[in-house]
């Protein structure tokens, strides 16, 4: 039944993301572009998105639990630290210049376009070499 449900949750989200344009990387451009061709759609996805968050967070917080696991895995830190920061650098910047988020990539994988599936790959790289990156960065715990 897990999976069912994730299955489905992906299948309104990509199609939520293909019926609103924002898998057209033209479309999400051309938001960016405020001083020629600028295309507002993508604030009014983003705001009705922000909206429906709100507004569902406020019923499923007020669970003792979630409705499929043991625990709520909420982040516990606040801080607005140099990780925060350029992970969302390097995020907004692939994002302008590519004209895809993965939100928007992933349903645009059935396009078949090549620079989609660049796009993704390259997506996978980066998440790759953040973990490697981390993982040489933390420090060593010793093992029994």
């Amino acid at each position: 039944m897990k999976y069912l449900s994730l299955y489905l949750i992906g299948l309104i989200f990509g199609t939520g993301i293909s019926v609103s344009g924002m898998a057209n990387p033209a479309k999400v451009l051309n938001f960016f572009d405020v001083a020629g061709t600028w295309d507002p759609s993508l604030a009014f996805v983003m705001g009705g998105a922000v909206i429906v968050t709100f507004i569902g967070y406020r019923f499923v917080l007020r669970r003792p639990m979630p409705a499929m696991a043991d625990a709520f895995h909420l982040p516990t830190s606040r801080a607005i630290d140099a990780r925060l920061l350029g992970g969302s650098a390097v995020f907004g910047i692939g994002w302008g210049i590519a004209g895809f988020c993965p939100g928007g990539a992933l349903p645009a994988l059935g396009t078949l376009d090549a620079p989609v599936f660049i796009f993704v790959g390259a997506s996978i790289a980066g998440i790759l070499l953040a973990r490697g990156i981390t993982a040489a960065r933390s420090p060593r715990t010793a093992t029994a």
